[in-house]
């Protein structure tokens, strides 16, 4: 998919029309093409690549695999998720945190739910700035609010995590009715994700998982439905 032209209208994502893919341990739903699913049309948004909302069942999960040349942020929603790789890291990831791995030249990982409950996690695909780089990796909690809270910020300003971009990321949990601001810089292109509630943006209805991808100032805010509301707010640049 390539980025809208100036004017165009928003691109949306209906949580229904993802790709699917499920296995006896895993509940996976793509906004974009991964793995055995492809759409020359669902490739990504700008350098927005890949959102898969997985469920994994305990015990189980993803043995070790390779990754190179990219942005891996993965922002925990439910449970945890124990995570390996070859850069010597062993590492627990639970609701609230949220992890950044730079694939860079390469790296080798394995992400296993240990818990005795199924868990559920947003992993999020990026494209970085250059090929080629070191690999890199962090993790860290957030306390989430009815406000936006940064997540991701190239500057890292507030505790945010910095990728091998200048895309900026924040997660908002606002109350029923509440409206948030989708303020970002100005030619740079937004995407909403919605990981539970709903609410309204520019007269459309959005409930879990949906997304829409729009480019700076085309929607002026996002307000939460009666049961409120869990989302995440993308800046791509």
């Amino acid at each position: 998919m390539t980025a809208p032209t100036t004017g165009a209208a928003p691109v949306f994502r209906p949580a229904a029309e993802r790709f699917h893919s499920q296995l006896d341990w895993l509940d996976s739903w793509h906004s974009f093409s991964f793995a055995g699913h492809h759409d020359p049309a669902w490739m990504g948004f700008g350098p927005l690549r890949v959102i898969n909302d997985d469920t994994i069942a305990p015990g189980r999960g993803f043995g070790m695999h390779p990754h190179r040349d990219m942005e891996i942020i993965t922002v925990m929603v439910d449970g945890q998720l124990e995570h390996r790789d070859s850069m010597g890291h062993t590492e627990l990831l639970r609701a609230g945190e949220v992890q950044r791995m730079s694939a860079g030249t390469g790296v080798v990982h394995s992400e296993v739910n240990g818990g005795a409950q199924a868990c559920r996690l947003l992993q999020i695909w990026i494209e970085p700035s250059q090929a080629g780089l070191a690999p890199a990796y962090d993790q860290k909690p957030f306390c989430i609010g009815t406000n936006w809270t940064s997540i991701l910020d190239p500057e890292q300003r507030g505790g945010a995590l910095a990728i091998q971009r200048p895309v900026r990321l924040w997660r908002a949990q606002p109350e029923a009715g509440q409206s948030l601001p989708l303020a970002i810089t100005a030619r740079s292109q937004g995407w909403i994700q919605l990981i539970s509630g709903g609410g309204q943006v520019a007269g459309r209805t959005l409930q879990q998982g949906d997304g829409l991808g729009f480019e700076a100032g085309a929607l002026d805010h996002f307000t939460a439905s009666s049961g409120g509301a869990d989302l995440l707010l993308f800046e791509l640049g």
